[in-house]
């Protein structure tokens, strides 16, 4: 019998949607695990986006609960710090503390710590001041866009060190008169400064220092109420300030639906993406359930395509294992080819398929022995 074989290049299979660099990505740096073929498997956004392999920094993580998404999360940002790389974390249910603690940092809880100024980049504060204000009333009519234009003109030139509060003192007086869109726009920047969203981004005395080589966020307080995203939208837009060009930086977001799931928060956060690779910031965004995404609304909504569409700009995805029906969700989502769809839901605890740029690989996360100080998620399971 005559043998027929097929000789391929690494271009075919990149067509192809195989892993193709098995070999790894050729950055340095600390492993974070080995390649299906056994190579070591080193990343880093900045790196890969400075060699080619991506267009991006921005990152997409996503998999089902204990398949090993916060093991990796700590691993990049531990080798980011080593790196001289700043890293900011929003972190909605507290889980980074030991991480934090392995480099002498205490998190910093909103409210309890202090307040937030998110309003230091005076070239997006009125963008974002909507944001805040839409993400707390659910949305802003026109005359209250107008009416906060009105507001801020009459700020004046210098911007105040409490902006929200400045905000108010001059609709003060709308407050207990008739119902007009002045009024509106009062009652909710009362929630801010004086009512249930009081001692987040307004408060007495100097606002929370943010600096330092890792911050970490705790919204653990905010996590079953209804001031989460409007929590978690405020620490994303201080975080991104901290990053720049000489110094670029990660941005974590852990529990991503939250901001997925508000239109308003959405709207910010497509134009922080933009702003990327000028600003020296590596979004990292972290899902549980990829459904968590399909719940941002109807299928076809504006809010949802937009959603799905600032995830398929992640030019970096660690795919970790998801049940068969969150498998077909994010296969849809993302427009993954059948070849890599096949490996979503088999793969094993710890393996991820990571696509980078046009590059597939099937890693195997391996922590080492400085990971293990602060990557243990289970142990309150393993104490109960």
């Amino acid at each position: 019998m005559r043998a027929w074989t097929h000789l391929a290049t690494s271009e075919d299979l990149i067509d192809l949607r195989l892993p193709a660099h098995d070999a790894g990505t050729g950055l340095s740096g600390r492993a974070l695990g080995a390649c299906l073929g056994g190579g070591e498997f080193v990343f880093d956004p900045f790196d890969a986006y400075g060699a080619g392999l991506v267009s991006n920094p921005n990152v997409l993580v996503a998999g089902a609960i204990g398949a090993g998404k916060s093991t990796l999360v700590k691993m990049l940002v531990d080798r980011a710090l080593t790196r001289a790389r700043g890293v900011v974390v929003v972190d909605p249910k507290g889980e980074y503390g030991s991480l934090a603690r392995s480099y002498g940092v205490t998190p910093l809880a909103l409210g309890r710590d202090g307040w937030c100024d998110p309003f230091s980049d005076e070239s997006r504060s009125r963008d974002l001041v909507r944001a805040l204000l839409a993400s707390a009333a659910g949305t802003l009519s026109d005359e209250l866009h107008f009416a906060l234009d009105e507001a801020w003109r009459q700020l004046g030139p210098a911007r105040p060190p409490r902006l929200l509060a400045a905000l108010l003192q001059g609709l003060r007086a709308d407050l207990t008169g008739p119902a007009s869109a002045r009024r509106s726009l009062a009652l909710i920047l009362r929630r801010f400064v004086e009512g249930d969203l009081a001692g987040l981004f307004d408060g007495e005395g100097e606002p929370l220092s943010l600096e330092g080589e890792l911050v970490v966020l705790d919204l653990s307080a905010q996590w079953s109420s209804q001031s989460l995203a409007v929590a978690a939208l405020s620490a994303l837009a201080a975080g991104a300030n901290l990053a720049s060009p000489s110094r670029p930086g990660y941005l974590v977001l852990d529990e991503a639906w939250v901001l997925l799931s508000d239109p308003a928060s959405l709207r910010w956060l497509r134009g922080s993406w933009k702003l990327a690779r000028a600003r020296g910031v590596s979004h990292v965004l972290v899902l549980h359930r990829f459904s968590d995404v399909g719940a941002t609304g109807d299928a076809g909504s504006a809010t949802r395509e937009s959603a799905i569409g600032l995830l398929r700009e992640c030019e970096t995805t660690w795919l970790f294992r998801q049940p068969a029906d969150e498998a077909r969700d994010i296969a849809a989502a993302l427009s993954l080819h059948p070849r890599e769809a096949s490996y979503v839901p088999a793969l094993p605890r710890g393996a991820a398929l990571v696509r980078y740029g046009p590059h597939r690989s099937v890693v195997a996360v391996r922590p080492d022995a400085r990971d293990q100080r602060f990557i243990d998620t289970d142990a309150a399971m393993r104490a109960s």
